[in-house]
């Protein structure tokens, strides 16, 4: 038994011809192609050396070749180990040093050493080895793969996610999404990420769609793919990029069914443009690196937004205060983190809820409604400051694109509030004017003391704003 290869493979082995994914250029891989592929890669994983068990670190570009590499790893057994690859050579042998992989897997353009291997030679000597293969015995609670946290504040740590854990969340996706072989997803998300990997790849291989897989995120081509399309997974910054571009309309948006958006919060404006411009109501969820997804919008009913929306069938989520701690707990949420007894201290109650270390708030119907990151949170005057009601303020005020608000080190204050702005097009905008506007609707201490306009806000891959970057950027002006 081997419970996440089974269900990845259960689609295509109940129809083998059916296409898979289909890239740009034309070329297309059946689910029998995935079997098969997965299988020779595996064959040449055991002869390298690698056990059940091992961690395979993994750093290249998005391909599906690289998905039935992942696919391979969990037939034989190991741990698989995605890395950003915008991570520089120093930042891996970090990452490395801690997971202690048996191989490395990397693009021929990248630094390799003993154990490391180009995935191009990888996949080349596979072509030789059989296309069935054995595979390895695994039990529910063992690892399936390590994802490192985003790592925007201290040092990135290794989520250790189960074989349960990534079924369980396929599954309760597949169910509430209502994803079905005759559904096609346009894929424009990193593989080395939760929400490409884990949310969109998996859950699509599960329900036996088939997967339009962009090597990366362009607004050009998610529009020219989506009139065949019904399904499209994304991030905020993908949304107000695919608005700034006249072709999105309802038209080519005539067949989707089905719009998701996570990984960071989306701006109301940004919902009530994209319903304005293509009639579709995009359903925001929630999910982390340690749990898959929590909770989303619902598929039939109403989609609240500014909401994550209730919890996911099987898990739980409770707020201590209002706005308080979100907890969770479920078959989704992972064990712990890899030679971490710390930082698992840290992140589980005595009751064994996971702390997202997201503060929020639940209402009477169950759905929840984030304000914003534990560690954001401002204390000013000892009063405490939510930095998303500060942005809610800001972002309705004419002229702002976007905003983000953090506390900056103050001798009288402890902190003080402080705001990022970035304008629209072609507007001025006048930091002292915004910080009278923002008075009409806030209290005096959530005022921002200073308001600064940049360019753009700090990012992270998945569009999260790096909000300790911006304490830097902001404490040096």
């Amino acid at each position: 038994m081997n419970p996440l290869a089974d269900l990845l493979l259960a689609q295509g082995r109940r129809a083998p011809g059916r296409t898979w994914v289909e890239q740009p250029d034309g070329r297309t891989w059946t689910y029998a192609d995935l079997d098969h592929a997965s299988a020779s890669m595996a064959h040449v994983l055991t002869e390298l050396g690698v056990g059940p068990g091992d961690r395979v670190g993994v750093q290249a570009e998005k391909s599906v070749e690289l998905l039935a590499l992942h696919v391979a790893c969990v037939r034989a057994g190991a741990v698989y180990v995605p890395m950003n690859t915008a991570y520089t050579p120093t930042e891996v042998s970090a990452l490395v040093a801690d997971a202690e992989p048996a191989l490395l897997v990397r693009d021929a353009s990248l630094p390799g050493g003993d154990r490391a291997v180009p995935l191009a030679d990888l996949v080349a000597a596979s072509s030789g080895r059989p296309s069935s293969f054995d595979d390895v015995d695994r039990g529910a609670d063992d690892p399936a793969a390590m994802l490192f946290t985003s790592g925007t504040t201290g040092r990135p740590k290794a989520a250790v996610l189960s074989h349960a854990n990534l079924v369980a969340s396929a599954r309760t996706l597949m169910s509430a999404w209502e994803l079905t072989a005759t559904d096609v997803l346009v894929h424009m998300l990193p593989l080395f990420h939760t929400h490409g990997l884990f949310v969109a790849a998996h859950t699509a291989t599960v329900a036996g769609a088939r997967i339009v897989l962009l090597a990366a995120f362009s607004p050009y081509a998610v529009i020219d793919a989506l009139p065949g399309a019904t399904v499209l997974m994304g991030v905020p910054t993908h949304y107000v990029r695919l608005l700034a571009e006249p072709r999105l309309t309802a038209e080519p948006c005539a067949r989707m069914r089905l719009f998701t958006s996570g990984s960071a919060p989306m701006l109301l404006a940004t919902h009530q443009e994209f319903t304005a411009r293509t009639g579709h109501v995009i359903v925001e969820r929630y999910g982390m690196t340690e749990t898959c997804m929590l909770t989303s919008n619902p598929l039939h009913g109403e989609r609240r937004v500014g909401t994550v929306g209730p919890a996911l069938p099987g898990v739980e989520v409770r707020v201590d205060g209002s706005p308080g701690a979100v907890e969770v707990r479920g078959p989704n949420v992972f064990g712990g983190y890899w030679h971490r007894p710390d930082a698992d201290a840290e992140a589980f109650t005595d009751d064994g809820w996971f702390r997202t270390g997201d503060l929020g708030e639940l209402d009477a119907d169950g759905y929840l409604r984030l304000v914003g990151r534990s560690k954001d949170l401002v204390i000013t005057g000892g009063l405490n400051v939510y930095p998303k009601e500060v942005e809610e303020v800001l972002d309705a005020l004419p002229g702002v694109l976007e905003s983000a608000v953090v506390g900056i080190p103050d001798p009288d204050l402890g902190e003080a509030v402080t705001a990022a702005v970035v304008a629209r097009p072609g507007a001025d905008l006048d930091p002292d004017s915004l910080r009278l506007l923002a008075r009409e609707r806030l209290a005096g201490f959530k005022v921002p003391k200073r308001v600064v306009v940049l360019p753009e806000l700090p990012r992270n891959a998945m569009g999260k704003v790096e909000k300790a970057l911006l304490r830097q950027q902001l404490g040096s002006l």
